[in-house]
């Protein structure tokens, strides 16, 4: 599968960094307002096409696309490995209005019967940021609950101690949401303690599909480690993980119940509000 450039998206301006635009704003400070250019999110129209089949169109940040694409594919059940994404190629939406903001399309080709279960499911989303489950067809289609999963046995070793090592590099590893204020993170770190990857996006599950993605193509989806977030821990967000399997998951703030009957119904070891010292488990760790 040919990897494409992790920054795909050009930018307003030759300066700004891809997934950014800089535009004018007036800014209040203490009761003295002045007229200031400020880095805002860019946030556009991405396609999923999966054997010329338009199958979802999401909001996004334009960068890391490929791990986007994939880690989506993955995360709803579309395919069930990397092997079965046969192709897949980003590139500027065809169908682009003059002075219209930029969309861009991802092209995957995935084995036949792959394609035959997209068809038969019949689901087409359309993804704002902070939707995560729009598009299904009734209430009888919508599983809240994930399958269970076998817990790995080195799964007690995501604790409140490797949390507390891990939870302040996040910080580090949002350059863009330094700049701009309004992107969430997902990041991995092994039970060493040791950042390896995280992706930013606008919507916190773009930023988790992206680091499936990322994991994917690592082989290292299942593999001993945690996936943190800077959001809330929501019942997709759950559902994701313990679909590729990934077991250990910790967030920033609070998860909602639906989130926490999730992660107890799929075994996956759940922390939230974790702002170092403090950390909370809200389901056991195996």
């Amino acid at each position: 599968m040919p990897r494409q450039p992790d920054a795909l998206a050009p930018s307003s301006s030759d300066n700004a960094p891809a997934g950014l635009v800089r535009l004018p704003v007036l800014r209040a400070v203490a009761g003295v307002t002045e007229a200031v250019e400020d880095w805002l999110a860019d946030e556009v129209p991405v396609a999923m096409v999966f054997n010329g089949i338009s199958h979802a169109v999401m909001m996004a940040s334009p960068l890391d696309l490929e791990d986007f694409a994939l880690g989506f594919a993955l995360s709803e059940g579309i395919v069930a490995s990397v092997d079965e994404v046969r192709d897949l190629e980003v590139r500027p939406a065809a169908c682009q209005a003059p002075g219209a903001p930029a969309a861009w399309e991802v092209q995957l080709e995935i084995s036949p019967r792959r394609l035959e279960g997209l068809k038969q499911r019949r689901r087409t989303l359309a993804g704002r940021t902070g939707c995560g489950v729009c598009g299904i067809e009734s209430l009888q289609a919508l599983e809240l609950l994930p399958a269970p999963r076998p817990a790995p046995d080195w799964l007690g070793q995501v604790d409140a101690a490797l949390l507390a090592r891990v939870m302040p590099q996040l910080r580090s590893a949002q350059p863009l949401n330094a700049q701009a204020g309004a992107l969430h993170v997902a990041a991995w770190a092994d039970l060493a303690g040791q950042l390896h990857w995280a992706r930013e996006d606008v919507g916190r599950h773009n930023a988790l599909d992206k680091l499936i993605g990322v994991l994917a193509r690592q082989g290292q989806l299942g593999a001993p480690g945690v996936v943190l977030m800077s959001s809330r821990a929501s019942h997709e967000l759950v559902a994701k993980c313990a679909r590729v399997g990934l077991a250990a998951l910790a967030t920033v703030s609070a998860p909602t119940a639906l989130g926490v009957r999730a992660a107890q119904a799929a075994g996956l070891c759940l922390w939230g509000l974790c702002r170092p010292p403090r950390a909370v488990r809200y389901t056991p760790a195996g």
